[in-house]
């Protein structure tokens, strides 16, 4: 099994007046070619889904229907996610004057 591969499509810039800063579904289109026969299969599924710059996160109801979620980061949300929790490079963010 591979790594998953995440790419936030050019659209979805740092920009916050890009109108494609976030995208959100209640329905998702799976579309997978078989590797045997060669054969291509495509579901509707109803997977809540939420990307932005950060991250894309995949929600919907496992079998005993509470919340399943899958959440794919970004690298500007790993970025982030390690300055949140301090374990990113230490700088001051307020250029010089901090408190």
């Amino acid at each position: 099994m591979c790594r998953a591969k995440t790419h936030i499509p050019q659209e979805m810039s740092t920009d916050p007046n890009n109108e494609y800063f976030e995208i959100t579904a209640s329905m998702v289109t799976v579309e997978v070619k078989d590797e045997k026969t060669g054969k291509v299969f495509r579901r509707e599924l109803p997977i809540d889904y939420y990307e932005n710059a950060n991250f894309l996160r995949l929600s919907g109801e496992n079998l005993d229907g509470s919340l399943s979620q899958l959440i794919f980061y970004s690298a500007r949300g790993i970025e982030r996610l390690k300055d949140l929790t301090g374990k990113g490079p230490d700088h001051d963010p307020c250029g010089g004057h901090s408190h």
